[in-house]
């Protein structure tokens, strides 16, 4: 329980607040009759609300220093892991082949406006993986990473427009895009860190946007390009329903794809080169590792699954213009890599459902949906800044001392 100095302080915080929003939420003037009213029951469920909130936030908080004590005392005795570790591996397998029946069935499950809010949410996943290379693993706070989004959904658009390729042609080279400008950006920063980085990529986003909304001969300006093909199947003709229920299964696909390479990313000498210069950059560089390649493969790779997302994007909703490609969404998908976890890609999946379908679902409280999105947010990075599925730091343990004095008593017996 809180101590009375705990208590006190959180009475003193709603007497302050109370003192705070007196003349706001208590005096009323009524111009018309001529008369101030007096709203006390105002103030005083400013008082309650005001310190409800601020003693459950204190029990939280110090909640969590024993949780975090504990933990600390449970390390130090030993805990049976192996046996959390048996029991976690038990439910994994029904657990995931169910989630797997699910993702199969869903279309015929649910409406075509569910399958299309899916949809939209497995694009954000790609764009969260991606992202995640970039600053989860290789720690470049890279906040223009909505350009390389662009540049796939314009180089389909476009290509589309004016030559008549498809889907499946474009692909590649959405990803090729996006690669390429992911290395024009990634030149000019190799010797910034930190705010510098972040500002010069935000610049970079915005300079992209600026360009498409501006270049109306190039890109059609803020009209955007309209009629954009969907995705092919050898030339079937489709109606709406199965053209969404194509590209969800196609974005399943996309998704897979993106997790295998990116978790053998992750594993690779190159994915650890990512986590030492995350780590620490001088070690990095005097450890031998090129500092130069790494970030650049960083931007690179990270760019190419943005350049894919942008294509599938274009061909999911068949218009495109520059006012689906601002800043906004650029720190939706690094919120999605926070609140999920760096570095994680469990955590950046659930991050990416969590932050695109729960605005969805939640649309009964339209007037308080982003409050609601800041205080979750805010909640999250006080009580769990990990993310919701902290990455799994891997340990490496060198047991050839005992192995080898056991075979040595062995030849000597």
């Amino acid at each position: 329980m809180l101590s009375f100095a705990e208590i006190r302080r959180s009475v003193l915080v709603s007497a302050w607040f109370m003192f705070l929003t007196f003349p706001v939420m208590v005096i009323r003037v009524n111009p018309i009759e001529e008369v101030v009213e007096w709203r006390w029951r105002n103030l005083i469920m400013v008082g309650a609300g005001s310190f409800l909130i601020s003693f459950v936030w204190r029990y939280l908080i110090a909640r969590k220093e024993r949780g975090k004590k504990a933990a600390e005392a449970g390390r130090a005795g030993g805990p049976p892991l192996a046996r959390r570790a048996a029991v976690h591996a038990g439910f994994h397998k029904p657990l995931m082949g169910a989630l797997a029946v699910f993702v199969l069935i869903f279309p015929f499950l649910f409406s075509t406006y569910q399958v299309n809010i899916m949809a939209t949410a497995l694009i954000y996943v790609m764009l969260g993986l991606g992202l995640n290379i970039v600053i989860g693993l290789a720690g470049l706070l890279d906040l223009g990473y909505v350009a390389f989004y662009a540049v796939g959904a314009y180089a389909y658009a476009l290509l589309n427009h004016h030559f008549g390729l498809g889907f499946w042609a474009v692909l590649p080279i959405g990803a090729v895009m996006g690669a390429t400008f992911g290395i024009l950006l990634g030149f000019p920063v190799l010797r910034l860190r930190g705010d510098y980085l972040a500002i010069v990529t935000l610049g970079f986003g915005e300079i992209i946007r600026l360009v498409l909304e501006n270049w109306n001969d190039f890109s059609f300006g803020p009209s955007g390009i309209a009629n954009i093909d969907r995705p092919g199947f050898f030339g079937v003709e489709m109606s709406l329903e199965a053209a969404t229920n194509y590209v969800y299964y196609l974005l399943i696909g996309l998704v897979l794809m993106t997790i295998f390479f990116v978790n053998r990313l992750q594993n690779s000498r190159i994915g650890r080169a990512w986590i030492a210069l995350r780590e620490d950059e001088i070690a990095c560089q005097a450890m031998g590792i090129d500092k130069t390649k790494t970030k650049l493969t960083a931007f690179a790779l990270g760019a190419t699954w943005a350049g894919m997302a942008g294509v599938v994007f274009a061909a999911k909703t068949t218009f495109i213009n520059p006012a689906s490609f601002t800043f906004l969404e650029s720190a939706i998908i690094l919120s999605i890599v926070v609140l999920g976890g760096m570095g994680s890609i469990p955590g950046v999946i659930v991050g990416a459902l969590v932050l695109i379908l729960l605005p969805e679902y939640l649309r009964a409280f339209s007037d308080y949906r982003m409050l609601l999105f800041g205080a979750i947010l805010v909640i999250m990075m006080v009580f769990r800044p990990e993310g919701l599925i902290a990455g799994a730091r891997r340990v490496y343990e060198f047991k050839g001392k005992k192995e080898t004095s056991d075979t040595a008593d062995g030849i000597h017996t």
